[in-house]
């Protein structure tokens, strides 16, 4: 473990070898999806989707956005265990992802990751806001009375 609170030399090792990569976040609903699958007309895919309520679940959305490859063997997955994406971004873990999709569909790779860390701050924005303001999945632990 280092100051991240996960083994980075597994997990970069994780990123090395994995077809399809799912990064859990701590207060997010939504994922961080890397399929390192590459044919010669489809490069890499990034994308933030949804929670998958079970592996199944994952396994025919993955089927449904990249339905000309076949279902990988497995899906590498890990919970990133510090409470904001910033953090993920800023680690060697995030530089390992865009220097592997770089390195199979070429420099536009890096612009998709960009585009997905942007999409995460803002889905991480929005649920500390809901959180503030008593939204539908939290509750106050004091109100105002009236």
């Amino acid at each position: 473990m280092d100051d991240y609170g996960i083994d980075i030399e597994e997990a970069l090792k994780a990123i090395d070898m994995a077809e399809v990569l799912v990064v859990r976040f701590a207060i997010l609903s939504k994922r961080l999806l890397i399929d390192f699958r590459t044919s010669p007309t489809e490069g890499p895919m990034v994308a933030v989707v949804p929670r998958a309520e079970s592996l199944e679940e994952r396994y025919k959305s993955l089927k449904r956005m990249r339905p000309r490859f076949p279902l990988p063997d497995r899906i590498v997955a890990f919970m990133w265990p510090r409470t904001n994406v910033a953090t993920l971004y800023a680690s060697p873990i995030w530089q390992r992802m865009v220097e592997r999709l770089v390195s199979l569909g070429g420099p536009e790779m890096a612009q998709r990751m960009e585009e997905a860390y942007h999409r995460l701050l803002e889905e991480e924005r929005q649920e500390l806001v809901a959180a503030i303001r008593g939204g539908e999945s939290y509750h106050s632990l004091w109100e105002r009375p009236r």
